[in-house]
């Protein structure tokens, strides 16, 4: 063996033992290479993804130890896909928010803080569309702590959130938080509005999935199906996953909404009331089964009824 053949050994102690097999980290490395035409390099990493799943699925996981797994692999996904979204897709819902009036005392914002478990909360002025700014749970501890006298206005210990329109990326609003050191932000539509808030955990679960800690609810069931074909649901439901449960044409809307509770707003033109039955083209029945007067929190979805049994019914 030559001198050059050793070097070139040295160079690669670790024979290839895969075969013409191309795995994932083979693929990423030929992407710097310019032979990829002009595919964007997010197409191409995931392209070697499904290729690589794909092998996996055919050949089995055996022998390709160090690869990565299928969590890693979601998780690579959903990176990728983590700047397409918007502050409005990746945002805590306005009906959703916890927040406290300027004029509560501090025995209610003790309190707020006690039941919710949440570690900062909006303070807002008479309306939650005047979000002036912010508590952390790490300025109030230290009177309980302590049993120190509170401060007689308790606003003098807010904190300023960010503040962000709906259209900015899910990246940059990452960006700035990292770059202002706040970990909330107020997203606010194009009336000057509170649209939703984000906070750095709903950023960082786009891209590692639900993370759940001590103080969150039981997870809820978004879509149950019950007798005679109907299912009851979340107003959160996802448009998407009612599509591929339920009935595609419930997902067919023209109008930019993502969720049930939505299509149940553009169904009735308002917030319909507990009780209110909307009518879908599909043949579908939305009705409303809990909710209040600024949202709808659960639907019950009426099956479309047999052009027979419809004859039956009017004949009857």
């Amino acid at each position: 063996m030559s001198d050059g053949d050793r070097s070139e050994d040295a160079r690669n102690p670790e024979p290839d033992r895969r075969g013409e097999k191309r795995f994932l980290w083979d693929k990423i490395r030929t992407f710097f290479d310019g032979h990829e035409g002009d595919q964007s390099l997010r197409a191409q990493i995931e392209e070697a993804i499904d290729e690589h799943e794909e092998e996996e699925e055919r050949d089995g996981p055996q022998g390709i130890v160090g690869d990565l797994t299928m969590l890693e692999r979601q998780m690579l996904r959903n990176l990728l896909h983590f700047s397409e979204h918007d502050a409005d897709d990746v945002a805590i819902p306005r009906g959703e928010i916890i927040a406290i009036d300027r004029s509560a005392s501090w025995d209610e914002l003790v309190a707020t803080f006690s039941e919710h478990g949440h570690s900062r909360m909006p303070v807002y002025s008479e309306s939650l569309d005047h979000v002036i700014g912010m508590m952390h749970i790490k300025d109030v501890f230290p009177f309980l702590a302590n049993r120190k006298e509170p401060p007689s206005d308790w606003t003098k210990l807010m904190r300023q959130p960010l503040y962000v329109p709906q259209a900015r990326g899910a990246l940059d609003v990452l960006a700035d938080m990292r770059a202002r050191c706040v970990h909330l932000a107020i997203v606010v539509d194009e009336y000057s509005g509170t649209d939703g808030i984000i906070t750095i955990e709903d950023l960082v679960e786009e891209i590692v999935g639900e993370i759940e800690d001590e103080h969150d609810d039981a997870p809820v069931q978004l879509l149950v199906p019950i007798d005679d074909g109907m299912w009851d649901a979340d107003a959160r439901t996802e448009l998407e996953e009612v599509a591929r449960r339920v009935d595609p044409r419930l997902a067919e809307v023209e109008e930019a909404v993502d969720t049930l509770g939505g299509l149940a707003f553009v169904l009735a033109e308002k917030v319909p009331v507990v009780g209110e039955i909307m009518d879908h083209d599909s043949g579908w029945k939305l009705e409303v089964i809990a909710g209040n007067e600024r949202h709808v929190e659960r639907l019950r979805l009426h099956p479309p009824v047999a052009a027979e049994e419809a004859e039956e019914e009017e004949a009857a």
